[in-house]
């Protein structure tokens, strides 16, 4: 059988390779590497890597990215060469839902799909882990993006020790076959980590139980999640470095600002969708001496 980082995929994998010397390459976990060491404390979350050092003018360009992005996505539809999974990934607070909304509230309803992934229902608890995320998989033409995703089975199993490092090494690989099967059928994945730092956490959360328009983010169990955060911060790690490959990396965005990590994931998804090469299908002859009575 061939190395699979052989796979023939439908498009370049430098689509999904930060270019050297650019501002994302600190930030995305080497995909040729074989389990890259990952310190999540060497990566720090209140960084700002993508931020021009102006908090109204990031906020312009996050909007100038969003309509741009929208743009592409216009012709990306009817292109339906590719499909596109956008995984975002996070602690409670990390701003999974405020990335939906503030790089992809342009764009049409039509062609883009947001999935928010809770705790398998007892029919999905029936098969294996991956069954129910096959079935939200992107058709042609179609974005679909992951608020929290296949990852979170081996991260709050992991966790609790519901599995254990054998159970745990083998869902990384049937991770890695899976996307990899995606990518050769044409999905172009991003996979971005929202790295928050712990104050910043408590902060949030403090957020959601001082406003009353908030309480219904904030569960109780929030707060006995975060007494596990070291054991989520390496579970994290050890995932990064097991499952960033060259058909799907992963990228971790410093998220203490909000304003940064929409910044810089709509430039990462904007600059993806740049180098597709995306064009509309040829005119059909037909149309060209038509005329509408």
């Amino acid at each position: 059988m061939p190395d699979a980082r052989d796979a023939r995929l439908p498009f370049a994998e430098s689509v999904l390779r930060a270019p050297k010397g650019s501002r994302w390459r600190d930030w995305q976990i080497d995909p040729d590497a074989t389990r890259p060491k990952v310190s999540l404390d060497a990566l720090a979350p209140d960084g700002k890597p993508f931020s021009g050092g102006d908090k109204a003018a990031d906020k312009e360009a996050v909007e100038r990215l969003a309509g741009e992005i929208d743009a592409l996505q216009n012709v990306f539809h009817p292109d339906g060469r590719y499909k596109l999974l956008v995984v975002l990934q996070g602690t409670d607070t990390s701003g999974k839902d405020g990335t939906v909304r503030g790089v992809f509230g342009r764009t049409s309803p039509l062609g883009v799909r947001t999935v928010g992934w809770k705790a398998p229902t007892e029919p999905e608890r029936a098969h294996d882990f991956l069954w129910r995320i096959h079935q939200a998989m992107p058709g042609n033409g179609e974005i679909v993006v992951f608020n929290r995703s296949h990852y979170e089975d081996v991260l709050v199993p992991v966790v609790n020790g519901w599995i254990d490092k054998a159970q745990t090494q083998q869902r990384y690989a049937h991770i890695n076959d899976f996307e990899r099967l995606l990518a050769e059928t044409g999905t172009v994945i991003l996979k971005f980590m929202l790295h928050i730092g712990f104050d910043e956490q408590r902060q949030r959360l403090q957020d959601r139980i001082d406003d009353p328009e908030k309480h219904w983010k904030f569960s109780l169990g929030d707060l006995d999640v975060r007494k596990q955060w070291p054991a989520y911060q390496k579970a994290y790690e050890d995932l990064l470095g097991a499952t960033s490959t060259p058909w799907a990396p992963w990228s971790v965005v410093p998220a203490n600002s909000k304003t940064h990590r929409n910044l810089m994931i709509a430039t990462i998804v904007r600059d993806t969708l740049q180098r597709l090469e995306l064009r509309f299908p040829p005119d059909d002859p037909a149309l060209k001496s038509l005329r509408v009575d």
